[in-house]
């Protein structure tokens, strides 16, 4: 019988990881159980996707909002500290903005405006246009941002993000000023010394930072990119891609996957005699149009992968080639000259015409999306994902 199904994905159910469990155990034994349970054959190029949460979990990586106050204070003493472009989240960045405020005695937190870096919207930019404010240009105080615009909460978390923020910061005995500006200059009229807590951008806001005349800059990768009086740590990106994990802690971005990865993988190969690929995923990077929210907080969708996930897809654009190479073929003959072209089409299809429309990632982006998507980040229970076929095309 011809094949009939392409990609199926597969969310394997796990126990509750714990710190100092095999991992690469669990995670054999999961994919092995699942396999007879579900009837399906692990195959060659069959893909195993792991969520980075379990791995930080297994290996304890955990710290406290003192462990984060104790490395801030180090690196900025009595300093006014400028903390800017913080995402706005609960689970995210609270916990992270304890810690810091802890450590300092005053505050300019500077929040990037309609959103932050992720989507999160503080206030809708058509409001921006109906009172005339350049985000581009226009710095604002916190008065002038309520004048304009009042109190706003968030869409889905009903917080606003302002007076939160705020709030926290005071509560661990730190003044703070708010304002509003898009342009990472603005931070050095009020303070040298500057704490930068956006992700992808982070390089280009120190480098600007440094070469118009800050003091102290620093980045949230640095903090707790070494482990202090005990605590977890991320030697490569300190806090981002730290969760909330109780009041007073955070779980941070696992170390070192890339053993684990290769691990699952050489065992698999071992009990099946099948090369299946492995990678440990955070966020997906998609993004809600409703809500306008990016879902892309971690500082890399896979932080480790088997090679055979390197590169970027090279496919063919089937509704082109029906259209346009092959638009007087109907049925058998137009099955037939389309598996033939993809049968030969070339190995680098980069500016073809008959590769437009097609997705231009990296495969580890789109399987860590697809992952993310089929995990959830709620209560599904699957922190592992099985992929059959992703590498299939119309000719197998």
């Amino acid at each position: 019988m011809e094949r009939t199904v392409g990609t199926t994905v597969r969310g394997l159910r796990g126990p509750i990881i714990n710190q100092g469990d095999k991992l690469e155990e669990i995670i054999v034994e999961t994919v092995l159980n699942a396999a007879k349970a579900e009837s399906f054959k692990i195959e060659d190029q069959d893909i195993v996707t792991i969520t980075e949460s379990i791995v930080a979990r297994a290996q304890g990586n955990y710290a406290t909002v003192d462990h984060i106050a104790t490395d801030v204070q180090a690196k900025f003493g009595d300093d006014t500290v400028g903390i800017i472009f913080p995402i706005l989240s609960r689970n995210r960045f609270s916990i992270c903005l304890r810690g810091m405020a802890r450590g300092l005695k005053k505050v300019v937190l500077m929040l990037s405006y309609p959103s932050d870096e992720v989507g999160n919207h503080l206030v809708d930019i058509d409001e921006l246009d109906e009172k005339g404010v350049n985000p581009w240009t226009d710095v604002l105080t916190e008065a002038e941002f309520r004048e304009h615009f009042g109190y706003k909460k968030h869409t889905f978390t009903g917080v606003d993000y302002i007076d939160y923020y705020k709030s926290l910061i005071e509560a661990e005995g730190a003044t703070c000023e708010v304002i509003f500006s898009n342009n990472a200059k603005t931070i050095l009229d009020y303070t040298k010394n500057v704490l930068t807590c956006d992700i992808h951008t982070r390089f280009r806001t120190k480098r600007t930072l440094v070469a118009n005349g800050a003091e102290k800059v620093y980045s949230m990768d640095d903090i707790l990119s070494q482990s202090i009086d005990g605590s977890g740590f991320n030697e490569a990106y300190g806090l981002l891609g730290s969760n909330k994990s109780t009041e007073d802690s955070i779980k941070l971005f696992p170390n070192n996957c890339q053993p684990l990865v290769d691990g699952i993988q050489a065992k698999l190969k071992e009990l099946t005699g099948k090369e299946v690929e492995v990678m440990v995923y955070g966020d997906g990077a998609f993004k809600d149009p409703v809500g306008k929210i990016w879902e892309l907080a971690d500082p890399v969708v896979s932080p480790a992968f088997t090679v055979g996930l390197e590169g970027t897809p090279n496919e063919v654009k089937l509704k082109y080639l029906a259209d346009n190479n092959f638009a007087d073929l109907r049925g058998d003959e137009l099955k037939q000259a389309i598996s033939d072209y993809i049968i030969n089409k070339d190995e680098d299809l980069v500016g073809a015409m008959e590769a437009q429309g097609t997705t231009p990632r990296r495969l580890t982006d789109l399987i860590g999306s697809l992952s993310d998507l089929t995990s959830g980040s709620g209560d599904k229970g699957t922190p592992f994902v099985y992929i059959k076929g992703y590498f299939d095309n119309y000719t197998k």
